[in-house]
């Protein structure tokens, strides 16, 4: 418990062990109402003191009706038609409360706050020679830092010298640890396990993964769910209209019936504190954050709560192929060259390719594997989807898909092959191909039973790679719709038609790299993006991030989207039900003070244990 918890349960218990005295005290003592008066009235300040001065700094501010104001005002009622302890009794049951709702928050916020702590404030940075601790805003780029083991990684870098093993588990949630050496890109947040390294850094303080995260997280809870804006109208409006209601009941019945105004009084005191809205204000929003909190420490980040709402009612799952559903990692197969050695056809198509961040190019680079030479490339004409023209040593080259060479003149042999045919002309004439092929990777399968398994009706990939290629994946996937040979302005259009799909109150997702998707997510309702890990453009795209490379994520976040949805359905309609049957029963005269307590007290208890089940998953 954190010390603001502690001093408030000893409040409570000083508070509650005074009341069981002054209660024996005046039993058996004979005692004058006006002691018995000062005796519980000093009992009823120990925990009732923080929640008057509470509703009277309030009240100040114009936050008039708020739970603090119904307190104040029903137990200093009963004290005014003289039921001293039924007073104690409400203000120390409420206290019992928020003391719940305290705890309840504080783990609630743990969960998310571990994110909010990925980087330490210092780093060992190497200054003519010598190791010296400074801040990490006043590490440059390019600078040397030492890494201990034990230690986290405070900014983005690549290992300089040494190997080790990382646990990226603050981040992605895997308890995986992994093994880098020198050349490896290594992202701040993960913890250094075995031995020394030192890296030079690639990115300032501001721009590391670990900053771009934790504002993320930060920010994540400033966009409301639907249901939670529906509790704060609700809260806005039901706190007037129940106290008006109660001021209602103590004054009209008694003016047409003659009776007493303490009963009426009494009962009005009693459907006041029922109507206090604690449990949903409070259990709600708990549950909400509690579901971010339990996405983050699985490696998934939500950007807000809207749109963890908008995932547990996805119908349609749309998934571009390569990075998403594949490795990403494309390798060369076969090579078929004309009029040139196979080495000269590697090198005319890495070094047309060496300006592009495409998986394809990169892929091309690597099987090339000397360095690029950039002076001998010039006016580099690339066309998304298509392919690239160059000028390579002087000479026209032209590197792409079929269609991409059929519209320069040039009219490539059409190979129906599993894997990616990538066609080289020079000069106008064909000089030969490369046939790249990518892998699945090992839990794609797996995610796409899951996404079955928590109700989408169609689970379809977008991918600009050959009909063959997509087939050998449907193949493997067992998918509802397969669209192959996309281009940009193909994935928008066909995306535009899943949305004419889609029932009512259903929404769209789409799952991408998060590279150069951006088009496609503006058509969805959620976009996902894939290996967020180190990926600025993937963080800033997509409404969920998944920090790890693996798509069975998504089932991830929609099962605690769902369970997180349930859990504050159930909390609606479990306080709002025991409060209206209560409610019915206080202004009958039924039901008393302690009822009532119950009514809000004890059902805010309830739903914010119930809340605290978002923070937890089963597998």
């Amino acid at each position: 418990m954190t010390k603001p918890q502690k001093k408030l349960l000893f409040h409570i218990l000083i508070g509650a062990t005074s009341f069981l005295a002054a209660i024996a005290l005046t039993h058996w003592l004979d005692l004058p109402q006006w002691i018995t008066l000062l005796i519980y009235l000093a009992v009823y300040l120990i925990p009732g003191w923080s929640v008057l001065s509470k509703a009277a700094r309030n009240i100040a501010h114009g936050q008039v009706f708020d739970e603090n104001f119904l307190m104040a005002i029903a137990s200093i009622a009963a004290f005014a038609i003289g039921e001293y302890p039924e007073a104690v009794e409400v203000i120390l049951f409420y206290q019992v409360g928020e003391l719940f709702e305290k705890i309840a928050v504080g783990r609630s916020c743990r969960a998310v706050s571990d994110l909010l702590d990925l980087c330490p404030d210092e780093a060992t940075m190497l200054c003519d020679g010598v190791p010296k601790t400074v801040l990490v805003e006043e590490v440059p780029v390019g600078a040397s830092i030492f890494v201990k083991p034990g230690e986290k990684i405070p900014l983005d870098a690549v290992v300089a010298e040494g190997q080790t093993t990382l646990d990226t588990a603050a981040l992605t949630g895997e308890s995986m640890p992994v093994s880098v050496c020198p050349g490896d890109a290594v992202c701040s947040g993960c913890v250094n396990v075995s031995s020394t390294v030192m890296l030079t850094v690639t990115k300032p303080a501001a721009e590391s993964t670990a900053a771009k995260i934790m504002e993320l997280v930060e920010t994540s809870a400033s966009s409301k769910a639907k249901t939670e804006q529906f509790i704060t109208r609700f809260a806005r409006y039901y706190t007037p209209c129940v106290v008006i209601a109660a001021v209602i009941l103590a004054i009209v019945p008694p003016l047409l019936t003659g009776q007493a105004f303490s009963d009426w009084i009494y009962r009005a005191l009693t459907f006041l504190i029922i109507s206090c809205p604690c449990a949903l204000v409070i259990s709600v929003p708990l549950s909400f954050f509690g579901g971010i909190g339990c996405a983050s420490k699985n490696g998934i980040l939500v950007k807000g709560t809207n749109y963890l709402e908008a995932l547990a009612h996805a119908e349609i799952v749309v998934m571009d192929k390569t990075g998403t559903l594949t490795q990403g990692k494309f390798h060369i197969v076969e090579q078929h060259a004309v009029g040139i050695s196979e080495t000269q056809l590697l090198e005319y198509a890495a070094l047309a390719e060496s300006a592009s961040n495409h998986p394809i190019a990169q892929s091309l680079r690597e099987a090339y594997g000397a360095p690029i030479d950039a002076s001998r490339v010039q006016q580099v004409q690339e066309s998304a989807g298509y392919g690239v023209s160059v000028l390579v040593d002087g000479k026209r080259v032209l590197v792409g898909n079929a269609a991409f060479l059929e519209a320069a003149g040039c009219k490539p042999e059409q190979v129906d092959c599993t894997g990616t045919q990538v066609h080289v002309a020079v000069e106008g004439v064909l000089v030969g191909n490369l046939l790249i092929t990518d892998t699945l990777k090992p839990d794609a399968a797996d995610a796409v039973k899951q996404l079955r398994r928590f109700g989408i009706r169609c689970v379809a990939m977008l991918t600009g790679d050959s009909a063959s290629t997509a087939k050998a994946v449907d193949d493997a996937l067992q998918l509802d719709a397969v669209h192959a040979k996309c281009l940009p302005t193909d994935k928008v259009r066909l995306m535009q038609s899943y949305r004419k799909k889609l029932s009512k109150k259903r929404t769209l997702v789409f799952m991408g790299d998060g590279m150069n998707d951006a088009p496609v997510l503006a058509q969805s309702d959620i976009g996902v993006a894939m290996g967020g890990l180190g990926s600025d453009a993937a963080i800033a795209a997509a409404d969920l991030v998944i920090l790890d490379d693996q798509p069975s994520k998504l089932g991830t976040a929609m099962q605690i989207a769902k369970k997180t949805m349930r859990i504050s359905h159930e909390n609606i309609v479990f306080a709002l039900g025991v409060k209206a049957i209560v409610l019915v029963l206080g202004a009958c005269g039924l039901a008393h003070i302690g009822a009532a307590v119950f009514a809000d007290v004890g059902v805010s208890v309830i739903a914010i244990l119930n809340a605290m089940r978002a923070m937890h998953r089963k597998p």
